[in-house]
């Protein structure tokens, strides 16, 4: 049996300000694209020869952002807690509490990738191949927030698994620990696979696609740990609010997957079109 350390949810002051956990995994994640962008950037042939600046990066980032704190918490808000948030509108705003979509910050990273491909005059496909490789540590990043914040419990677990563990608040059972499950599985193992298979020159959208197929298929998986946010059936079998939310990715991930390597004359791109 394992115990939360139950650490406490902020790190450090300065002064009267409160320094959050959750808040630095954020600074991480960011720091962790910059510093993953630019590994591309410097390391892979492809990417050079599509004409990626460490400048088109930075300025990359700062849509990303954006695109992640308020699709994420629009996400959160409208996906899972949309009772709570119309009773208590200002908590919309106490994203340091923690409570951010993963779907929510999809959607808005892909919107303002749009809006950055638009500007730069940049196809969105492209912008979207260089990206994926970058966030699912991110994505781990995030994770390991909320396990800090002993956010995100997982479900009843056999007290003979030997990282069942003992959650804060939760007295008479022991539980899954699904945000390291998600960190590792949905996080770490897909920017494994990810990286690896970005490394050469792939179809366009072809890295995109896989990235869209695998996070679905992973976070399918395992959302069976975790407590869900709201629980529904589908073809008479219970599915949790996450799945719900990742079925459209796994589908969409093979739609777009098929028709990057369908395209007669695509091939494995490797100059900027």
């Amino acid at each position: 049996m394992l115990v939360h350390p139950n650490w406490d949810p902020v790190a450090f002051n300065i002064g009267p300000v409160p320094i959050h956990w959750y808040g630095i995994m954020y600074v991480i994640a960011f720091a962790l694209f910059i510093i993953l962008g630019r590994v591309r950037i410097k390391t892979q042939p492809h990417i050079q020869a599509q004409g990626w600046t460490k400048e088109d990066l930075d300025d990359m980032l700062f849509y990303g952002m954006l695109g992640v704190v308020i699709g994420g918490r629009l996400g959160e808000v409208l996906f899972y807690q949309p009772a709570h948030f119309a009773a208590h509108p200002i908590d919309i705003f106490k994203t340091w509490q923690g409570g951010m979509s993963y779907h929510g910050g999809f959607i808005g990273v892909l919107v303002a990738m749009a809006l950055w491909a638009r500007k730069r005059k940049r196809n969105l496909l492209d912008v979207y191949d260089f990206i994926a490789p970058m966030v699912p540590i991110g994505y781990a990043c995030g994770r390991l927030g909320n396990f800090i914040n002993h956010e995100l419990p997982g479900r009843m677990a056999d007290p003979s698994l030997p990282w069942a563990m003992q959650w804060p608040g939760i007295t008479d059972h022991l539980v899954h620990p699904s945000p390291l499950y998600q960190m590792l599985v949905d996080g770490v193992l897909c920017f494994v696979i990810m990286w690896l298979f970005a490394r050469k020159p792939r179809p366009r959208l072809a890295v995109g696609a896989l990235y869209t197929l695998l996070y679905g298929c992973a976070r399918f998986f395992t959302e069976y740990f975790r407590v869900p946010d709201w629980e529904t059936t589908f073809l008479g079998l219970p599915i949790t609010s996450g799945q719900v939310l990742s079925l459209p990715m796994i589908v969409a991930g093979l739609l777009m997957l098929g028709w990057a390597y369908s395209r007669k004359g695509n091939g494995t791109r490797a100059v900027h079109a």
